[in-house]
This record gives structure tokens, sequence and C-alpha cells, in this order.
């Protein structure tokens, strides 16, 4: 699973014209699920986001994580995340999952996520066309794989 992580001064989704997800000061997690992702691939990149310690504390340092500053998290699933552009300039999707399999593990993913801070986390709509707004704050962008677990 992959995940781009970025922290939010506010960020929301929106399907057709109606918003369906909406946080303030949190994070936006595009989320991609690939062919091989295993349920315990789905915990540990949940407790990694949650853990980042990308808020500041009282010194300024970024320090605290998105539990600790009572931020808020929206999951956005995103197979693009798996494009490879390898052979030309049309990219392929063949290392994301397909979506009857994509949809559960997500679904999973979002709630482990929510088991670890406490409360619901919107999501977009999966496999919907969605427009994504956000403020990124800082900039901090920072990119997970569970394949790559450094």
């Amino acid at each position: 699973m992959r995940a781009l992580v970025q922290r939010v001064s506010e960020a929301r989704v929106e399907v057709d014209g109606a918003q369906v997800g909406r946080i303030g000061p949190g994070l936006l997690v595009l989320a991609g699920v690939a062919a091989q992702d295993r349920p315990e691939d789905l915990v540990w990149l949940a407790r990694k986001i949650l853990a980042l310690r990308i808020f500041a504390d009282a010194h300024g340092l970024m320090n605290r994580s998105v539990a600790e500053t009572g931020g808020e998290v929206l999951a956005v699933s995103q197979f693009t995340l798996y494009a490879s552009t390898r052979k030309g300039n049309r990219p392929s999707y063949t290392d994301a999952a397909p979506p009857e399999v994509a949809a559960p593990l997500f679904r999973q993913f979002v709630a482990n996520l929510e088991s670890g801070l406490g409360r619901a986390v919107p999501t977009g709509v999966f496999g919907a066309h969605m427009r994504v707004a956000l403020c990124n704050d800082g900039p901090v962008t920072i990119w997970l794989d569970t394949a790559r677990r450094d």
C-alpha cells in the first residue's frame, strides 16, 4: 500500500459537485492499494500515519502527531499512486489492485485509521471521479510505501 500524506490546514473532497468529506487542520491521506497488500500492511500504514511527528510542539519543532494535536484525517483512494511510466508516456496501473480487491482493503485501512484516531475519518467515494481541494500546511508532504518500510 502507498500513501501520500499531506499536513493541511483544511481539505475537502467533492463528487458530482457535492462535498462528501471535509476536515480542518490535520492530514490528507491519498492511498493506493496494491494487488499483493495484506491486512498487516494496512495496520502498519495506519499506525505509521497516525504516529508521524509532523505537527509543531510548543517550541515550533515538528514533534507531535495528528492524534496528539486533535487533528483530523481525510482519506481518499487513489490507484494512480501505482502508476508506472517505464514503457512510454501512458501510465500503466497493473501494480494497483483491481477494484474488487482494493475497495474492501481501503475500507479496512480507513477503519484502522478510525480505530487509532478514536473518531470517524471522512473519505471520498471509491472509484468515483473526485475533486480534492487542500491547503497544504508547511508544506509538509510525506511518501509512505509498505514495500519500503523505511
